[in-house]
């Protein structure tokens, strides 16, 4: 329970439906001396509105400190990938090497059967593999199987997600008639942990060593201008570069090693082939898969076919060249709304 109405709303269902729900919610930093500007989630303030939804709904609630493994497994993790010139996705490893790699251990203690969010995704059981599928939210607006790829089929079997068959409109209305303390809470858009979106004052805080100055170049290693640091840029990126062009520049890659951001038209975006590593796969493959594959959360998902490769990677052949794909984001497969798969992309 992260204090939102989602979750909120997951526990007040299940309650209702005659579960016996024990409500958890994760402290995540250290919120001693009323610090409360680390991020925009899980805040003392998120964790007093899952206590009075807890009460609410007549369910007992307990906050469990993960302090420690959210800065080793999270945000050393996006320090990291931008430090080697990528772009992270920390809701997804949030979601499959912490939520649920920690709370489904932990339920075992309370002698629970199941673990629940309020993620908009379903989960359902295949009748002739036997394997758990996780597909897309009934919402497409709302819709959270992205983040949540790199589940295993351990913890598909264990997770619930009660609001994952409804609209977004019906979660407040539902939230609205049971009165819950946070029907009308807006939605949080910020990655959590990371105040007023300042990734890379976040990042450079947290490893000064990178705010070393490097060259913006062309393809051809024309110098254009100075950047203070790589972590401020991200492959696709437009705006900000702080040169002059006569044409519009974009980010076409990231040199970490001699600390080169490199420019170029958007046709030089284009990519028709990406490799991805650490893939998880939910549908078994037996050799290449037609598919639509999503290389970020709002990307439209494209045809494609992938491919799996030795040592959990995978190669994707688009039909069509994509914009902007971008290491250290997540691409993922489907096979209409459900989830084959997904790695990081290389």
């Amino acid at each position: 329970m992260s204090g939102g109405v989602d979750s909120s709303v997951a526990a007040a269902l299940l309650a209702e439906q005659g579960h016996d729900v024990i409500g958890v919610s994760m402290q995540l930093y250290d919120q001693s001396d009323g610090q409360t500007s680390f991020g925009s989630c899980c805040t003392l303030d998120d964790l007093h509105d899952a206590r009075r939804v807890a009460a609410a709904i007549n369910i007992p609630h307990y906050i469990l400190n993960l302090e420690r493994q959210f800065d080793e497994q999270v945000v050393s993790n996006f320090v990291g990938q931008y430090a080697a010139g990528r772009t992270p996705l920390p809701c997804a490893r949030c979601n499959s090497e912490l939520k649920f790699a920690t709370l489904v251990e932990r339920a075992r203690g309370f002698g629970a059967e199941a673990v629940a969010t309020g993620h908009y995704a379903r989960v359902e059981q295949d009748e002739v593999s036997g394997r758990y599928l996780l597909r897309r939210g009934a919402d497409p607006a709302k819709d959270q199987s992205y983040f949540l790829f790199s589940l295993t089929q351990a913890q598909l079997a264990r997770a619930v997600f009660p609001v994952g068959d409804r609209p977004k409109d019906s979660v407040r209305e539902y939230a609205q008639h049971r009165r819950l303390p946070v029907a009308d809470k807006p939605d949080s858009q910020e990655i959590c942990f990371v105040p007023d979106d300042d990734y890379a004052g976040f990042v450079g805080r947290r490893a000064p060593e990178l705010d070393r100055e490097g060259a913006i170049v062309d393809q051809q290693g024309q110098v254009l201008g100075r950047h203070g640091g790589i972590h401020r840029f991200t492959v696709g990126q437009r705006k900000g570069l702080g040169v002059q062009s006569a044409s519009p520049l974009y980010v076409l890659a990231l040199r970490p090693g001699d600390g080169q951001v490199v420019v170029g038209p958007k046709s030089a975006l284009e990519r028709s082939t990406l490799t991805a590593s650490d893939v998880n796969w939910i549908v078994e493959p037996t050799g290449p898969m037609r598919v639509t594959a999503q290389i970020r959360h709002r990307h439209p998902p494209a045809p494609a076919t992938v491919r799996p490769l030795n040592g959990e990677c995978a190669e994707v052949v688009f039909d069509a060249p994509q914009i902007a794909v971008t290491p250290g984001q997540a691409v993922v497969f489907y096979n209409g709304d459900i989830v084959v798969g997904g790695g990081w992309i290389d």
